[in-house]
């Protein structure tokens, strides 16, 4: 099937009559307003699934561009520096998910350019679901958020605010309503202002799922990109947006999911977070453009 660039005006239009559009019409949909704004960037690299051996370069590369667009500056080091002190305690919240793991690539990437900026080996770890018995994150002075990007069962689909759930031991309490009290766990202070930098792996996206613990390669592709930002809300909402204008290319309508992602909204509205609304998020787009969708 051949698939085109949908802009946000061509978005709203199609998915104007579905549950999603109803419920973050004055959210990732609504109208402009002047502040606040936020940036995220999307990069794709065509070759970094190629070669196994060369993903992790790949990446890196991939990651210091992402970052260094993202601050503003002219040398990825200096952006690292500005997101991480070498005096900080950083915790790496991945995701283990067994279907759809965040590649281990990644982690070595962040991981590498955590060290170039002088962090001690001893005063970083990567985790996901032991984070609230580990020493690292207990003392944690900063944060670094990345998972994949999938459709989720519970919360319409599985973004950075979601990833942080690990650090509740009460899981199931924050599953009512689509999730929508995921904002709150952004308040504890295990992470209050500690997150330093958002980075949804949209490698292989999942689009399209029902019930929980869903997975099936029909529904997930070869996407190649990495979206990346400060704000989380504005990153997941970016990755939401991803995900609903592949199943309006794939399906040729916007397929319901089990719950609309309407925490995105809220972690703006309710917990102040950051920005859900599409026209305040600048996104900006690097490398492979073929089949970007947004």
């Amino acid at each position: 099937m051949e698939e085109k660039i949908v802009t946000r005006r061509d978005f709203i239009r199609l998915a104007g009559g579905t549950a999603m559009a109803a419920a973050l019409g004055t959210g990732m949909l609504g109208e402009t307003h002047a502040e606040p704004t936020a940036r995220v960037v999307l990069i794709r690299n065509v070759e970094v699934l190629a070669q196994p051996e060369k993903m992790q370069e790949i990446l890196q590369s991939m990651l210091d561009e992402a970052v260094k667009t993202l601050l503003g500056t002219n040398d990825p080091m200096e952006a690292w520096r500005r997101l991480v002190k070498s005096s900080d305690v950083v915790g790496v919240k991945s995701n283990e998910w067994g279907k759809l793991p965040t590649p281990k690539a990644l982690e070595g990437a962040i991981k590498r350019r955590l060290l170039d900026v002088g962090v001690a080996e001893e005063n970083m770890d990567i985790a996901d679901r032991e984070v609230l018995n580990n020493p690292i994150f207990q003392k944690a002075t900063a944060l670094v958020n990345v998972r994949p990007l999938r459709t989720h069962h519970w919360a319409g689909v599985g973004t950075c605010l979601k990833n942080y759930i690990q650090f509740v031991p009460d899981r199931p309490s924050y599953h009512p309503e689509a999730c929508a009290a995921l904002g709150q766990i952004w308040t504890l202070p295990i992470v209050q202002g500690k997150t330093r930098l958002n980075i949804l792996c949209a490698l292989t996206p999942q689009f399209y799922g029902r019930g929980a613990n869903f997975f099936d390669t029909r529904y997930v592709w070869p996407y190649k990109g990495l979206i990346v930002g400060t704000d989380p809300v504005a990153v997941d909402a970016i990755g939401a947006h991803l995900l609903q204008v592949k199943r309006i290319a794939f399906f040729g309508e916007d397929r319901a999911l089990d719950v609309t992602p309407s925490h995105i909204i809220v972690a703006e509205t309710k917990y102040h977070l950051g920005v859900s609304d599409l026209n305040r998020i600048q996104l900006i787009k690097l490398g492979w453009r073929e089949e970007v969708l947004i």
